[in-house]
């Protein structure tokens, strides 16, 4: 069926049409050219009315809408449509512009299921449903798995538009191929994510594992208190980390240079406070004795890694740590595999992994240096040839490392209303029209742009909702106040009950 007509000056990338009804952005259509059946996508609709046009008041306004509403031709709908490629090349998986473009009047016909079934909805197992068409809801969206982990996402969106959904989703579907997956849960988010194969861990530091620097951000030392820094680097001898007390031994190596060294009692006394203190704030944190963190992640399994106990710079020493550790890992398995390996551990993920880090924009800020970037830049470069994946979720795009983020090989782009963060988007995502660009404002919940290496073409979807999941969900203050009173009288019980306890002990 016929919905339009090429109209005016046409490309090889984009034609504009004269269209029988208003069509939506982010439908597709096809462009029966003299060359063959090209798919094309609606980035840009407009309507216009000849009556209402240069109306200068109100009575006026009134009058012409009258004529616009007996005129069955006074309505005028203009579309521009983004040529995606010759439709029987792309059911191939193949993206061929045409070389000369559509003539003028050519017409444009609906977009059927047979036509984009293949496109957006490839049955082979790499594939997985991420939701269906926003504008063509009949067709399937789905998303290649082995191009996240080999080439790296990006979920971008304003806070609440569905990044944590969208995680949870694809989650669900790792866990289901009996992937690896590891999220750094900045929130808790995560606590309730409901899939089949969860490992939820509480984040661990073992200090004994860092460097002096590392442990100088964990236990909370001023970066520009340069003597205090030099006591503990100078403390954290191989005998402090081997001996069986950490805590005891290394606040005996600082006592010892503080004695030793002249002019640094003062600063060796600042230290030992601040590792009393971080003994005592950090204990369910800094564990000496829980051995390499690293162990605790399961291979084949989800594992949610909750640092939201963490503070900011202990945080960072921690993912770089992971971060660090498990590239390493993954490069000892690639090359054991080889037989090129020399290392003599054992390697705990022989299969590929993927890494999530929410709140990407605290640990890979932008124009300013962490260790998270450095190992994150690293993974992004390296990742690829050794089996691991990086995914990095925001709501502050322009606050991301450029370097990092233009490495992202697929995104998820959701509702962003700022300019700077729309630029960011725009300068990583050379497949983001402009016109498509200026529709992030407008999306709603769960909609999202996907471009990039996991799916066959630019697309925009409605995601599915993870129906069991809580994760990320915004806290129901109104149902929480009118519990209240049940929940003094909760507490009220249960102080009761540990007086009575405590009375009987007596």
């Amino acid at each position: 069926m016929t919905i339009g007509v090429v109209i005016g000056e046409s490309r090889p990338t984009d034609v504009t049409a004269q269209s029988s009804k208003p069509l939506s952005v982010g439908e597709y259509v096809i462009i029966d050219s003299q060359d063959g059946r090209i798919l094309g996508l609606v980035e840009k609709s407009m309507i216009s009315s000849e009556a209402l046009t240069d109306v200068r008041n109100f009575d006026e306004a009134v009058e012409s809408k009258e004529v616009a509403d007996i005129n069955s031709r006074d309505k005028n709908y203009k579309v521009k449509i983004g040529i995606l490629g010759f439709l029987d090349k792309l059911q191939k998986g193949q993206m061929i512009l045409p070389a000369v473009p559509p003539l003028p009047g050519t017409s444009i016909i609906e977009a059927t299921q047979k036509d984009l079934g293949m496109i957006f909805g490839p049955t082979t197992s790499e594939w997985i449903r991420i939701g269906s068409l926003l504008r063509n809801s009949t067709i399937e969206a789905k998303i290649n798995i082995n191009k996240i982990v080999s080439r790296h996402l990006a979920i971008l969106a304003m806070t609440g538009m569905g990044k944590s959904n969208l995680v949870s989703l694809i989650a669900r579907h790792i866990s289901s191929l009996n992937g690896t997956l590891i999220i750094f849960d900045y929130h808790n988010d995560y606590e309730s994510l409901d899939v089949s194969k969860i490992n939820y861990m509480m984040a661990k530091i073992n200090p004994r594992l860092l460097p002096a620097d590392k442990l100088a951000e964990v236990i909370e030392l001023r970066e520009n208190a340069d003597k205090q820094q030099r006591v503990l680097r100078e403390s954290l001898t191989e005998s402090v980390k081997q001996s069986k007390d950490f805590w005891q031994s290394l606040e005996d190596s600082v006592s010892s240079y503080g004695r030793t060294t002249k002019g640094y009692a003062d600063s060796a006394s600042r230290v030992l406070d601040k590792i009393d203190d971080a003994k005592h704030r950090f204990s369910d944190i800094l564990d000496p004795d829980c051995g390499d963190p690293v162990d605790l992640i399961k291979e084949g399994r989800v594992n949610v890694l909750n640092i939201s106990e963490l503070s900011e710079r202990q945080a960072n020493a921690g993912l770089s740590y992971y971060l660090q550790e498990l590239l390493q890992q993954r490069k000892d398995a690639v090359w054991e595999r080889k037989g090129k390996s020399s290392h003599k551990r054992i390697n705990k993920f022989l299969a590929p992994i993927f890494v999530i880090i929410e709140e990407a924009h605290v640990f890979i800020p932008k124009g300013e240096h962490t260790d998270t970037k450095y190992w994150a830049s690293k993974v992004a470069r390296e990742g690829r040839k050794f089996g691991i994946g990086l995914g990095v979720v925001s709501q502050r795009p322009r606050n991301i490392d450029p370097n990092v983020l233009s490495q992202m090989g697929s995104l998820a782009i959701m509702k962003i209303v700022q300019d700077d963060d729309q630029q960011q988007i725009a300068s990583a995502a050379e497949s983001l029209s402009k016109d498509l660009l200026s529709q992030l404002s407008s999306l709603n919940i769960g909609d999202a742009v996907l471009i990039g290496q996991w799916v066959n073409l630019p697309s925009i979807v409605h995601v599915d909702e993870v129906k069991s999941k809580k994760s990320g969900s915004d806290l129901d203050a109104v149902s929480e106040w009118s519990q209240t009173d049940k929940f003094k009288e909760i507490a009220k019980e249960s102080t009761k009950s540990m007086v009575q306890k405590d009375l009987l002990l007596d």
